[in-house]
């Protein structure tokens, strides 16, 4: 039988029980209105159009000032500034250098981000790393590249094409980091073989692969059902699997670059202009994400890393880049293409605008222009000011998370969402918003 006290006590415990779940609720913003509105703008991301992503690597560290973000002319001295005449674009009010003439004649379906910026400045890889991942490097998490969490999010287009290529040499930034093997890159450094392993030699009959992968199928099934627990092996493996599959179906089609018109071939330019040319082919066969390094260093002797001399013959990079990517946009928009490709123009910092004694410029990662193109996102515009040397952001800074969302948003990827490290939970991005005047 409950006595007074007992129904008294009893009451008081479960009002206590009841204050406190309120008042824990409201603290995590699930309770109140404002708490409520938070998680509403969380998950209210912009969705883009993108069903593929071409992803230009100018390895090096391009200089926006004599790129996308043209200042006065300096002398290549003493007096500080651009390096190059700056030429007016089909976007009224909006220039870039002299050398991107066939760019400028299509900016309209560009958009300029000018205010990208990060922290790391002296170290090629860390920004090189930063700008993969969006996060700096960690002792205890190998974070995966956006083109692996674009193919882990949006998958292979069709059976028997990867989601992600990397045209260049590998590299660990470029990789799935904790995602694991099923979400790497398939690479290659020659535009007209394709990937090495996936031919096999003449001599190997049909029948003769068949009962070479009979073989070596038995043999990988009792080993893996050994070694259960052993995460390379099952990566090893994953990838193995893979390589099997490409090689059957008709993706190896997409290297045959003689199949295209010469004026075409023609038009798109040298070495770096085939590998656009090729990056198109494979979005058409069905690729997630492509991306084309540009590190050709022995056009100008350094590469995009313009320090001494580099900077005497930047200027032919900068041509070689116009030519193929003003290429690249006009035949995706011919294919209706265009609004189903991202277009994404980056460099792991910029450069300033004071030259140094030989002549070069150093590293600059304050303020500096990444590229976009395509995608269905509201083009024809230029975001984000800096002041008349474009060393300091004067409005809309966008770091490099940001960029991500970004990027994730125009493929339709949740940048709020999380992935996991074995248990840890992991966001897409770190804490990234997406630059949403430029979704339609």
């Amino acid at each position: 039988m409950n006595t007074p006290n007992d129904i008294s006590r009893r009451s008081f415990l479960r009002k206590s029980a009841q204050a406190s779940l309120v008042a824990s609720a409201g603290l995590a913003g699930l309770v109140t209105p404002a708490g409520a509105a938070k998680r509403k703008e969380e998950i209210d991301y912009p969705k883009g159009k993108a069903e593929h992503c071409i992803f230009i690597w100018l390895g090096g560290g391009a200089c926006h000032v004599d790129t996308w973000d043209p200042k006065r002319q300096g002398d290549g001295k003493k007096v500080a500034g651009s390096a190059y005449r700056a030429i007016d674009t089909a976007v009224p009010g909006v220039q870039v250098c002299e050398h991107l003439s066939g760019c400028a004649k299509v900016l309209d379906r560009f958009v300029l981000l000018r205010t990208v910026n990060h922290d790391v400045i002296d170290e090629h890889a860390a920004a090189t790393n930063r700008l993969h991942t969006g996060r700096p490097t960690s002792g205890t998490v190998v974070y995966p590249s956006i083109g692996s969490i674009v193919a882990h999010e949006r998958k292979s287009v069709a059976d028997g094409v990867p989601a992600y290529i990397v045209i260049g040499y590998p590299n660990v930034t470029r990789g799935p980091g904790f995602l694991g093997a099923k979400d790497g890159y398939i690479y290659l450094t020659d535009t007209e073989a394709g990937p090495s392993g996936l031919a096999r030699p003449e001599y190997i009959t049909t029948p003769r692969q068949a009962n070479r992968e009979a073989l070596l199928g038995q043999m990988r099934q009792t080993y893996l059902a050994r070694q259960s627990g052993d995460k390379v092996l099952a990566d090893y493996d994953t990838a193995l699997g893979e390589s099997f599959r490409l090689a059957k179906g008709d993706f190896m089609k997409s290297f045959q670059l003689g199949g295209e018109p010469d004026a075409l071939r023609a038009a798109y330019g040298s070495e770096f202009g085939q590998r656009c040319l090729l990056a198109r082919r494979l979005v058409q066969t069905g690729v997630r994400f492509v991306e084309v390094s540009f590190n050709l260093n022995f056009i100008n002797g350094t590469g995009w890393d313009t320090h001494l001399e580099g900077q005497f013959k930047q200027h032919l990079l900068i041509q070689d880049l116009d030519r193929a990517v003003s290429t690249m946009v006009v035949d995706l928009e011919k294919n209706k293409l265009l609004d189903k490709t991202l277009i994404v123009i980056a460099t792991e910092f910029g450069r300033p605008p004071e030259f140094d004694g030989g002549g070069g410029r150093g590293h600059y990662s304050k303020a500096f222009s990444i590229a976009l193109a395509g995608g269905g996102l509201k083009t024809g515009q230029a975001v984000g000011t800096t002041d008349e040397l474009g060393k300091k952001i004067l409005d809309t800074p966008i770091s490099v998370p940001d960029l991500h969302a970004t990027i994730h948003c125009a493929m339709g990827v949740n940048p709020e969402k999380f992935l996991y490290d074995e248990d840890r939970p992991v966001p897409i991005t770190d804490r990234g918003q997406p630059v949403r005047k430029i979704f339609g």
